[in-house]
């Protein structure tokens, strides 16, 4: 999809060749004083150093031949040699009318987003939020980019956790099969543990290990047990998996995110020998203080980077091990030219080892290697969001107090009051996700932000309610238009209002490269926010249904519904459904 801007940039680009000047100077932008023009070219002033010439002068031989194209309405110079740019009527209204463009041509490039990264046998909490939200948007970006995205959830299963649970049921006594070496199998099909026992389970187990150093070593061994290959164990661990499974596909379910890869650390767990081994054999890994290390701090460096331990002196492998060892993987399977990494920026020096690691075996093939951070969802004290009583809220209880404080603001604004029960619910829950979501993606990704649930569902200002409710107004001009038997056309352009919801609109495509340039959603939110205002003021200003003269009526119609299939787009890409009505 080619936006205005860059079909702008090409004739310039043209311009300055014909100057004989570089032509990446040509490049065109939206104007940073749209009270004085559309769009503006700053290649001049760079160009004229080039040439040793009067930058004006200069500019006024790149305007000459701009001017020349029937696309402008104007092209003047300002300043010591900016040119700026506007585009007609006509031209805005024949390109925001023609036939949306069905996708992206493919790049032929390939992505794994690496994004959720809970723990089997725990519950999701809300620490789990700002991954899931932002990396489901990058991944729905990227496709709408037309990148072949793979996305995983890679989930932690393959830890001391592990141990911890399969010791804390054999000491309760509720699986014995699985622990009787004799057994030969097959083990049950029906797994001895639900989730809601793995919620128990786990923290039962924990404390356990951390108030007996005997039980700490009871859990150490099982975990080695388990990853050696004990039948019962790997039984155990399977229905571990299987049950945490299905709860997770619910829980991210409830947020609108899905995974296409459901691995966990245990799933690369074979690659790490021959891993290591071709490491040391390479005198890449050597031995210190009992463990195998890999260094990876760098000349340049301005802060001490430690090397990365490959093994412990336990003997005992890491997230960093299994870290390299899904490189493998990932390179094998998916030979992606990029692999985005979505988790709290908190872990940017982990990331930062791994890389270097990886980048020195040559072990990442082709792809580029990236850790896109994140802030912290904080409370109101500045601090790690948590409940009234200081504990970690799980997400599902997160999420039920964002529908219910939705509920009240719909009863609030007297919508949807006479609606049925269970239509009222489901909008209810649209828009709590949607304040959720927006109320983070709005957020520069590498910021801390404040949890204010009140603040977020209102239905003023910027925030994902009043995005939802814009496009229901809009649904609902086009369904009365239908009622009305009322025809929709091509839109034109003869007023201001109309003239910047168009150059919004076409200014779609540019939004979505610079929202992947810079792995930023909140470029999304402020382009779509924008976007609604602008139709706002379209809206008041102008008569649509009502107006008489029937070509301007059809048109309105037209620009409306060019506005909401845009609209409907970019919350789609955000991961925010529109409710059929309020």
């Amino acid at each position: 999809m080619t936006g205005l801007a860059a079909e702008l940039s090409a004739l310039a680009k043209a311009a300055f060749a014909a100057e004989g000047l570089p032509e990446a100077l040509g490049q065109v932008q939206a104007s940073d004083r749209p009270d004085l023009a559309q769009f503006q070219c700053n290649g001049a002033l760079p160009a004229a150093k080039l040439a040793k010439t009067n930058p004006r002068v200069l500019a006024e031989r790149i305007a000459a031949r701009l001017k020349a194209q029937a696309i402008f309405a104007r092209v003047e110079i300002a300043g010591p040699g900016f040119i700026n740019l506007d585009v007609t009527d006509g031209a805005l209204a024949e390109r925001v009318g023609r036939a949306p463009e069905t996708g992206a041509p493919g790049t032929a490039k390939t992505l794994v987003i690496d994004f959720g990264g809970p723990n089997i046998a725990k519950p999701m909490h809300v620490g789990h939020l700002r991954s899931a939200i932002i990396g489901d948007c990058l991944q729905r970006l990227f496709r709408a980019n037309g990148w072949q995205v793979t996305s995983d959830v890679h989930l932690g299963d393959w830890g001391l956790q592990m141990g911890q649970l399969i010791s804390e049921i054999e000491h309760r006594g509720t699986a014995p099969v699985y622990f009787d070496a004799a057994f030969k199998g097959p083990y049950p099909e029906q797994s001895p543990v639900t989730m809601e026992d793995l919620e128990d389970l786990y923290p039962a187990a924990s404390a356990a290990c951390k108030a007996d150093p005997a039980r700490l070593e009871e859990a150490r061994r099982a975990t080695a047990e388990l990853q050696a290959g004990r039948p019962g164990y790997r039984a155990l661990w399977r229905h571990f998996f299987a049950v945490s499974e299905r709860g997770l596909v619910r829980e991210y379910g409830s947020l609108g995110v899905t995974f296409d890869l459901w691995k966990g650390e245990a799933s690369v767990d074979p690659l790490i020998p021959p891993l290591i081994h071709d490491l040391t054999a390479r005198g890449l890994a050597v031995e210190s203080d009992g463990a195998l290390i890999v260094a990876v701090a760098e000349p340049g460096d301005k802060k001490e980077v430690p090397p990365l331990i490959l093994v412990k002196s336990d003997g005992a492998v890491n997230y960093a091990t299994t870290d390299l060892a899904t490189i493998v993987d990932r390179v094998a399977e998916q030979d992606p030219d990029l692999i985005l990494y979505i988790v709290d920026q908190r872990q940017h020096l982990h990331f930062e080892q791994v890389f270097r690691a990886a980048r020195k075996a040559g072990i990442n093939g082709k792809a580029v290697l990236e850790h896109d951070g994140f802030g912290t969802m904080n409370g109101t004290d500045g601090k790690p969001f948590k409940t009234r009583e200081g504990g970690v809220m799980k997400l599902y209880d997160l999420i039920a107090m964002a529908t219910a404080e939705a509920d009240k603001r719909l009863a609030e604004q007297g919508l949807a009051n006479e609606y049925p029960p269970e239509e009222r619910a489901d909008i209810a829950r649209k828009v709590g996700i949607a304040a959720l979501k927006f109320a983070d993606l709005s957020n520069y990704r590498l910021t801390d932000y404040v949890f204010d649930l009140e603040r977020f569902t209102r239905f003023e200002g910027k925030t994902g309610p009043y995005l939802q409710y814009a496009a229901v107004r809009i649904q609902s001009i086009l369904r009365k238009a239908r009622e009305e038997g009322y025809m929709a056309a091509a839109p034109v352009v003869r007023s201001a209002a109309e003239r910047a919801l168009v150059l919004q609109l076409l200014a779609l495509p540019e939004a979505m490269d610079a929202a992947e340039d810079k792995r930023a959603p909140n470029v999304l939110c402020e382009y779509v926010f924008e976007l609604a205002q602008k139709f706002s003021r379209f809206y008041a200003e102008h008569h649509i249904l009502s107006k008489s003269d029937a070509e301007l009526r059809a048109a309105r119609i037209g620009l409306c519904g060019i506005t909401l299939a845009t609209l409907t787009r970019v919350l789609g890409l955000l991961g925010i459904e529109i409710p059929a009505r309020m």
